[in-house]
């Protein structure tokens, strides 16, 4: 039989208290050990990306958008990928745009708070990056109206957009001879089939719906 006397259950009441008070403590704890370890974790990864720089001969602007760029992103990739292998596709969404959007507006704002003098904008970043990364913005709202899923082709249409877009840094960096041809290729073949694609699909879907509205109102009409 089951003690269901009041001194029971207020022992077991204590134990549940005390067992939530550990549970909090222990994930505080290993929270700011992760915090400690993320702050030590930074530190030498601006000193080795600036290491790299000054070794190679490039310039800080490009191996922060290659080297810091990934080694600050595979946190959210792992996130996404457990996410995503759980189920919680919504998560992973959430993840990537939320990150963007605070990456711009806090990352980059308190930063330029922090500093004297400001963050000052490299004219390539300005001419060339900051473009790309609007395009690539811009690239996902057509792919995401699509069924509103990104399917597994487009997925690995960003993948290879991306790894072009990495080899046209190292390419430029380095003053390779393959520049000017893989610059060629990429403006006047890859991306207008790219941009080719994206509408026709758009179109597509916005056809498809309109046919399902009419038949809707067809069917409610009748």
């Amino acid at each position: 039989n089951r003690d269901m006397s009041p001194g029971s259950q207020l022992t077991r009441a204590s134990i549940l208290r005390h067992a939530l008070g550990a549970s909090v403590s222990r994930s505080l704890f290993f929270v700011l050990l992760g915090v400690a370890l993320l702050v030590a974790g930074a530190t030498l990864l601006v000193e080795g990306a600036v290491n790299i720089a000054t070794t190679l001969g490039v310039s800080s602007l490009v191996v922060g958008l290659t080297v810091v760029a990934v080694g600050t992103s595979l946190p959210e990739l792992a996130t996404s990928i457990i996410a995503v292998r759980r189920g919680e596709r919504d998560l992973a969404v959430g993840n990537v745009v939320g990150s963007n959007i605070f990456n711009i507006g806090v990352v980059l704002g308190l930063t330029a708070l922090i500093s004297l003098e400001g963050i000052p904008v490299s004219g390539a970043a300005v001419a060339f990056d900051i473009p790309v990364m609007l395009a690539a913005a811009v690239a996902l709202l057509p792919i995401a109206f699509t069924g509103f899923a990104v399917a597994r082709w487009e997925g690995g249409l960003f993948v290879v957009l991306y790894a072009a877009y990495t080899g046209y840094l190292v390419l430029a960096a380095t003053a390779h001879d393959a520049l000017e041809g893989f610059t060629v290729a990429m403006a006047w073949f890859v991306l207008p089939l790219i941009a080719l694609t994206l509408i026709s699909f758009t179109a597509y879907e916005i056809g498809l719906r309109k046919g399902r509205r009419d038949l809707d109102q067809t069917t409610t009409s009748t």
